[in-house]
């Protein structure tokens, strides 16, 4: 069966609800926030929003996965780039993260919280790691292949070290914005890394 399409009316409400409770799970966390409060902060009584998100962890789930749209359209993952280009979209991203702190607050709170097995967000934390390092290990692979890359590189280790200073750098800018330059210490690096990375001639 198909599914019902929604009303403008309920998908500007149901957009309210995402909006609100991005806001509090990254103030809060997951267990710090309420189905409660978030309900009478969207002008909702609690069945009200419990009709658009049925649980607590399905609210929590459309969150993240609004998060993740937001940066899969930032990234432009719909044209997978190969080689080189996928460190600098990256570093685009992080530039881009200054401008949204509530998303990124988001992010570091609820990863912060997922690493207990029975958070409802642990499975999406486990595997948004899994995949963005697979893809950004198959980019860089891609670049040893059409050569912009020299050979022998690792490219699981490198993903995966691209990440953790991304998410560093989160950390440490939301601790102290003032005095982290998140964007321009993520592109010294990215740079520096392209530079011992990068086929001669590149």
């Amino acid at each position: 069966m198909a599914e019902r399409q929604r009303s403008p009316r309920g998908a500007a409400r149901r957009e309210l609800i995402l909006d609100v409770a991005l806001k509090s799970f990254a103030e809060n966390g997951f267990h710090g926030s309420s189905i409660a409060d978030i309900a009478a902060l969207c002008g909702l009584s609690q069945p009200g929003l419990l009709h658009h998100f049925p649980t607590k962890a399905a609210l929590l789930a459309a969150v993240l996965d609004y998060r993740d749209r937001i940066d899969a359209q930032r990234l432009e993952w719909s044209d997978p780039p190969r080689g080189l280009d996928a460190l600098h979209r990256l570093a685009r991203l992080v530039d881009h993260n200054t401008h949204v702190p509530g998303l990124v607050q988001l992010f570091t709170v609820v990863t912060g919280e997922s690493v207990t097995d029975d958070h409802p967000a642990h499975p999406w934390a486990t595997a948004r790691y899994r995949t963005l390092e697979a893809d950004l290990s198959q980019a860089l692979s891609a670049g040893i292949a059409d050569g912009t890359i020299r050979s022998g590189v690792d490219t699981h280790a490198i993903a995966r070290q691209v990440v953790a200073m991304m998410d560093g750098l989160q950390l440490q800018w939301l601790l102290d914005p003032e005095s982290v330059d998140m964007s321009g210490l993520f592109r010294s690096y990215i740079d520096s890394l392209i530079s011992s990375i990068a086929a001669r001639g590149q």
